[in-house]
């Protein structure tokens, strides 16, 4: 494998995320979730846009992602998901992501996002930590 996903499946980037990230409608919440991720360690800003929910997209500028995009990201753990798939209306995703710091240390962002359907597809609606 060439260019490994960053998401921790074994497939390549451009079989497994960076179909989202070209264009392609991720089926499931948990599939956003991982191509999410995926465009934070990609800096891919489009595709974080696009995932958001409409009422959020308005207040998004790419410019705005760049504390997210110079993080060393290190890592993605699912922890659980519940529903979101291709007949809910919602769902959750609970991950770990790892962040390598300056240094080598490594610090864990736990959170429990919530996504949702607009317009048929599936976009990141909140966190809790």
């Amino acid at each position: 494998m060439t260019d490994p996903c960053p998401c921790g499946l074994p497939a390549e980037y451009t079989a497994c995320c960076g179909r989202f990230h070209a264009g392609a409608e991720p089926p499931t919440a948990l599939e956003v979730m991982r191509a999410r991720y995926t465009a934070f360690v990609k800096r891919h800003a489009t595709f974080l846009i696009r995932t958001s929910h409409p009422v959020d997209r308005a207040k998004l500028d790419p410019r705005g992602l760049r504390t997210s995009f110079a993080l060393d990201w290190a890592g993605l753990e699912i922890v659980s998901h519940d529903k979101g798939q291709a007949g809910d209306t919602e769902g959750m995703v609970h991950f770990k992501a790892s962040i390598r710091l300056p240094g080598g240390a490594m610090r864990i962002h736990e959170e429990r996002s919530r996504f949702s359907r607009a317009a048929g597809c599936w976009v990141y609606r909140d966190a809790r930590g």
